[in-house]
């Protein structure tokens, strides 16, 4: 089913995507000093919001789609887990990034680091959720 194949794919873009930002990225963030540290998010959050958000919302409605279809419930659990990285993001994350975009590059200095790295640990949320949605897929998708 083309449709499933098309969820999965999704699912997986999203999930190395993300988890690329917490074992990549993120470290190398990390070993920059305060100011440069916050420079270097705030364009990669924009750009990381850009690509995963739309990955996020595709992946529920091909997940929804392929659960209409083939009536595997494996198809619609992916789907919402897909979904829920939008309220997880908006309630749990946004308020730190809101934070971190408010920071004056002349205004920097340690608190910015603190909240990088606990937006780093939420953040990881995200990606084991786009993980248990692949898994689901790829569950479904065997089935």
């Amino acid at each position: 089913m083309l449709i499933g194949q098309l969820a999965l794919a999704t699912a997986a873009v999203f999930t190395g995507a993300a988890v690329y930002i917490n074992l990549v990225e993120q470290p190398a963030r990390l070993a920059l000093d305060d100011r440069a540290l916050l420079a270097q998010w705030k364009p990669a959050y924009k750009r990381g919001f850009a690509m995963q958000a739309p990955l996020a919302i595709a992946g529920f409605l091909l997940g929804v789609a392929s659960w209409w279809v083939d009536g595997a419930a494996a198809w619609l659990v992916g789907a919402v887990l897909m979904l829920a990285n939008w309220p997880y993001t908006l309630i749990i994350i946004l308020p730190i990034n809101n934070r971190l975009n408010a920071i004056a590059p002349e205004a920097v200095d340690a608190q910015a680091r603190r909240l990088i790295q606990r937006w780093a640990g939420l953040h990881a949320v995200r990606s084991a959720l786009g993980l248990l949605a692949l898994l689901a897929f790829l569950y479904a998708s065997a089935g």
